[in-house]
């Protein structure tokens, strides 16, 4: 059964093993203070070209996302997302059940558009009752976005200049991220998303290692006790070496990178097979998700031989399926595919 349903199915790869194993007898200090965690650190500050970066391990995705949007807001805010956001879509209500409410605004593609952001802020402040009402008390998107799309850097940059005259944080959620900055068409850097962000994670589990975030804040802005917050949240490994090695790892000679052009190649190999046999594309990703349009009898039959995720119904004849390449996938695997569409 060839496998395209995701980029998470398999483990890791090899040299994050490899360094597991070889340090493996080594005793060292729990909850992320062990020399590899601090090594990892310093590599991604580096990285980021932002030396006072404040970095911190997380185990996974929808984790990170509740931990960091409750310790950024105060009990009366929520944060603004795209209707097609992860956090809205797709983790079970995780933020609100931190008692902070997602305030959803129209997206393009997946992405959340400054020009509504803005009219969204400026909306909600003229509005004589706004206190009744949840402040908007941060900004969430996600690069690349929940349909596979990018933000440009200009349109970064306007974001973050809309949070600045607000005073509310402009937080991304990276768990592709890896994908997204070996992408071809884009102009985002990581020292761009340093720049325009007040925080960040940078995804790991999606992106070749077992499991693993790491969250960035890069303007002093780190919030209070955040350890404390962490442990709160249950959030907080006492083997905080396990994430450590492997962003040690992920981040020496360029692996991570590496990873993500790996998983675009064979995205790039997919798209071209499904444009030229005809293939209705939902939208047009440039990174390792591709949304196909499929004929209902079509997907069944191709389900017996090939695992993919179902996104949303078309119509009633038609279902949205997404097709998902990785750091792991091999161009097998990809030929295969291809002569049985």
């Amino acid at each position: 059964m060839l496998s395209f349903v995701n980029d998470y199915s398999e483990g890791a790869h090899e040299k994050l093993l490899q360094r597991l194993v070889e340090t493996n007898r080594e005793s060292l200090d729990g909850y992320g203070a062990d020399r590899y965690s601090e090594s990892a650190k310093q590599k991604i500050r580096a990285a980021c070209a932002c030396d006072r970066a404040d970095v911190y391990f997380l185990a996974g995705g929808t984790q990170t996302n509740q931990v960091v949007i409750d310790a950024l807001l105060d009990k009366y805010e929520g944060v603004v997302a795209a209707s097609t956001g992860h956090i809205h879509t797709h983790e079970a209500g995780a933020v609100e059940h931190t008692g902070h409410k997602i305030l959803e605004i129209p997206h393009k593609e997946g992405k959340l558009i400054p020009d509504a952001l803005e009219k969204y802020l400026k909306a909600f402040y003229q509005d004589e009752n706004h206190e009744h009402m949840v402040f908007p008390g941060m900004v969430y998107i996600s690069h690349p976005t929940e349909y596979g799309t990018l933000y440009t850097k200009q349109e970064l940059q306007r974001l973050s200049e809309i949070c600045g005259e607000y005073a509310v944080p402009l937080y991304m959620d990276g768990a592709r991220l890896g994908y997204g900055l070996a992408c071809p068409d884009t102009d985002v850097t990581l020292p761009d998303v340093a720049e325009y962000c007040d925080v960040f994670y940078i995804g790991g589990t999606k992106v070749g290692a077992l499991c693993g975030e790491a969250v960035v804040f890069t303007k002093e802005n780190t919030p209070r006790h955040f350890v404390n917050l962490l442990k709160k949240h249950g959030a907080l490994l006492a083997k905080g070496r396990l994430p450590g090695i492997q962003f040690d790892a992920l981040f020496t000679d360029g692996l991570y990178l590496e990873l993500g052009r790996h998983a675009i190649r064979m995205a790039g190999i997919l798209r071209k097979a499904f444009e030229e046999k005809g293939y209705t594309f939902y939208i047009q990703s440039p990174t390792n998700q591709l949304f196909i349009v499929l004929e209902n009898g079509q997907m069944e039959r191709l389900k017996e031989k090939v695992r993919f995720s179902f996104w949303e119904k078309y119509d009633d004849g038609h279902t949205v399926v997404r097709f998902a390449t990785s750091w792991a996938t091999e161009e097998r695997a990809v030929r295969e595919l291809t002569a049985l569409l």
